[in-house]
């Protein structure tokens, strides 16, 4: 009996182990590194507990073919796979109606920038004033922000433009337009020779594409340069 008992609590230090491990992944690097079993191991941890749902997950994925598939599927057809039960399959069928809920409340509350200084004052709290960086706010066609995001980050007073860095990350959020934003922590807003020519070929090399570059603003904490409003775009 006595042995018994040690094994029971060996299997049970296990598979709190490996859940622990699932989670720790997941708070490292996200769900990129994961399999669509994995996914849904993931998620079946906080619905059915002290119970390997390893097997569990790939028999979903067996029978509904596919990860959507089993997101999409009728709470009662997941009720039918052997070991989900109705908590883990109410778990199951509340994602794709939160992500729906999350995607309608996130674009409800997007911020509309519709001039320079709109821009300048967005941006300028996210901007490390000690060095000089760019950054690019991605819009889509209603110039609702998608995403802000500091593309290079330079030193005190320059900062090498890769373009093929801007156009990754435009493409990355499916922008339809961009605003570029680069500060001088010297504080000065005009403009350089270089920061003219480079605003001409992000232009050209995003004109390419069909995403408009809206403008580029070179700011410091108390003021801007718009290249849109000197119409210099």
């Amino acid at each position: 009996m006595e042995r018994s008992n040690i094994t029971n609590e060996d299997a049970k230090k296990d598979l709190e182990g490996h859940r622990k491990r699932l989670r720790e992944r997941f708070i490292r690097s996200g769900l990129d590194a994961f399999q669509d079993h994995e996914v849904l191991e993931l998620l079946l941890t906080y619905a059915i507990p002290r119970k390997d749902v390893k097997p569990i997950a790939k028999r979903l994925l067996s029978h509904f073919k596919s990860l959507s598939s089993v997101f999409d599927a009728p709470r009662e057809s997941l009720e039918a796979i052997d070991g989900v039960g109705h908590q883990a399959a109410t778990l199951i069928s509340l994602i794709p109606q939160l992500l729906e809920r999350y995607a309608f409340d996130r674009q409800r509350h997007r911020e509309v920038l519709s001039c320079a200084k709109d821009v300048w004052e967005y941006i300028k709290p996210k901007v490390d004033k000690a060095f000089e960086s760019l950054w690019m706010i991605a819009l889509d066609s209603r110039n609702k922000v998608l995403a802000a995001e500091m593309i290079q980050k330079g030193t005190v007073n320059r900062t090498i433009v890769i373009p093929r860095l801007v156009v990754e990350t435009a493409i990355k959020y499916r922008a339809t337009a961009v605003i570029l934003v680069h500060n001088h922590p010297g504080g000065s807003t005009v403009p350089s020779q270089a920061d003219r020519q480079i605003t001409a070929l992000l232009k050209q090399t995003l004109d390419t594409l069909d995403i408009k570059l809206l403008d580029h603003l070179i700011i410091t904490s108390s003021s801007y340069y718009s290249f849109a409003e000197m119409g210099d775009l």
